[in-house]
């Protein structure tokens, strides 16, 4: 009977590439990414079933949109705050061990907020999930890129973000139900325990290690590339049982060494304002606007969220496809993608009247501002040295939730508030087009980035590559 290789073996070492691909079969590699997603999922119900609560909160303790907002905004704070210490974090102790870590500690938040007597109790629980939740993207995301080459790194990050607007799909849907049923307390803590026990079943898969970077490794073009490399080789004969120490000031250069990488912070963080906003306020929108019960507004805005996650998936493959020849193009999809969605969605709430036309745009509008959410991680850790991936996609996690998630939900709550939900959500994708100049920025140092990174750059490859990879 074959054995699942579990973290009692040593560590897989990557490759000049940055892959330990060749080194994991196919199905191996797709099961453990079919865990990071099912993990994933748990997280954003977790996250995102709250909205469904609130007309519940709402009546029981009195709270303005502005509070109902700040449920949602405090776990993006929280992430921004400890999204950098547990990045690095994975980066030394290990990516799986920080997400088995990561995943068992914002259940338990989540059976917390389940028990909260007031206002200030829950907010204070949603603040612990915001917590647990930080390292576990970044970590995610740096194992997976290591299990699959990287001309699909697109593809498979897209696959673990779309996590993301399926987990929201699912805490609106089951939330707006349970709640109904229920009550909101049993609806918070239902998923606390699944996630519990899936963050332990972790423990069981196999890590990889990298080589550090030091400042030696600073040095851009191929002498960095050249550095990684014969790392890459020295690590067979390190200690395999702890990663190496990185070198602080080079790690934090590194962060910011890559234009690219810092428009795709930016660029995620304008696209994620807007997201973040939808998904905490259209419920309550339709609910207002359409005349819908909890569970009826919440299935209709189920909709929106799917096509999200559908988006996600479609773009980010899209985006690999588009780089075949020209990989600029990486980041030219998102660009193009976010502007369509401004036009979308202003259209739909600047200029329509609520009905099926607008829904139907509304929806629409899901498919593209999804597109980002796994091109812009995947694009930050082509442009960064291997050992510091986690910290990288750590970086971006900061910057995408305290300028992005965190301020959409109270930036809605506050203008609906003062112009009403209606006006405040035809202003909010005025963000979108932010996105779209910031991605167009990133793509013209792309493959410059790239390069320097590889030693070379990601050139033209035979149209049936996707395939052959996908197939292999």
């Amino acid at each position: 009977m074959r054995r699942w290789p579990g973290h009692g073996e040593p560590p897989l070492v990557l490759d000049a590439s940055g892959s330990v691909a060749h080194l994991v079969s196919r199905r191996y590699a797709w099961g453990v990414a079919l865990m990071v997603v099912a993990l994933a999922v748990t997280d954003y119900i977790d996250r995102q079933i709250v909205v469904s609560t609130f007309p519940y909160l709402k009546k029981e303790w009195g709270l303005s949109d502005t509070a109902l907002g700040a449920l949602v905004t405090t776990v993006s704070v929280t992430i921004a705050l400890f999204a950098l210490p547990a990045a690095r974090l994975a980066d030394r102790w290990g990516r799986v061990r920080t997400i088995a870590a990561m995943g068992s500690a914002w259940s338990l938040a989540a059976l917390a907020s389940a028990v909260s007597g007031n206002y200030a109790q829950l907010f204070v629980a949603r603040s612990l999930l915001g917590v647990g939740e930080a390292g576990y993207g970044p970590a995610g995301a740096a194992l997976l890129s290591g299990y699959f080459p990287q001309r699909l790194r697109a593809t498979v990050l897209s696959v673990f973000q779309a996590a993301g607007p399926l987990g929201a799909v699912l805490g609106v849907v089951l939330g707006g139900v349970m709640a109904e049923r229920f009550g909101w307390r049993v609806t918070l803590g239902a998923f606390g325990v699944p996630g519990l026990l899936l963050a332990l079943v972790f423990l069981k898969v196999r890590d990889y290690r990298a080589p550090a970077v030091s400042s030696a490794d600073d040095a851009d073009g191929a002498g960095g590339a050249a550095t990684a490399d014969s790392g890459a080789g020295d690590a067979l004969t390190e200690d395999r049982t702890h990663p190496p120490r990185q070198d602080l000031a080079a790690t934090v250069r590194e962060l910011f060494r890559s234009r690219t990488a810092v428009w795709c912070y930016l660029g995620g963080a304008f696209n994620l304002v807007v997201l973040s906003t939808l998904y905490t306020w259209l419920p309550s929108y339709l609910g207002r606007a359409y005349g819908l019960s909890s569970a009826q507004a919440g299935m209709k805005a189920a909709l929106f969220i799917f096509a999200g996650f559908l988006g996600a998936i479609v773009f980010g493959h899209v985006a690999d496809r588009c780089a075949v020849g020209r990989p600029r193009r990486r980041l030219m999809v998102p660009a193009v993608l976010a502007a369509v969605a401004w036009g979308l969605l202003f259209t739909a709430f600047g200029v329509l009247s609520p009905g099926g036309v607008q829904y139907a745009l509304i929806v629409v509008a899901g498919l593209a501002v999804a597109a980002a959410l796994g091109t812009a991680p995947a694009a930050v850790i082509d442009v960064v040295h291997p050992s510091v991936r986690a910290t990288a996609v750590g970086m971006a996690t900061l910057v995408q939730n305290l300028f992005g998630l965190a301020i959409g939900p109270v930036l809605t709550g506050l203008l609906s508030d003062a112009f009403g939900l209606g006006t405040a959500l035809a202003v909010m994708p005025l963000f979108c087009l932010a996105a779209a100049a910031v991605f167009w920025l990133g793509s013209r140092s792309y493959e410059k980035d790239f390069a320097a990174v590889s030693g070379g750059g990601p050139g033209a490859m035979p149209p049936d590559t996707y395939e052959r990879e996908l197939s292999r």
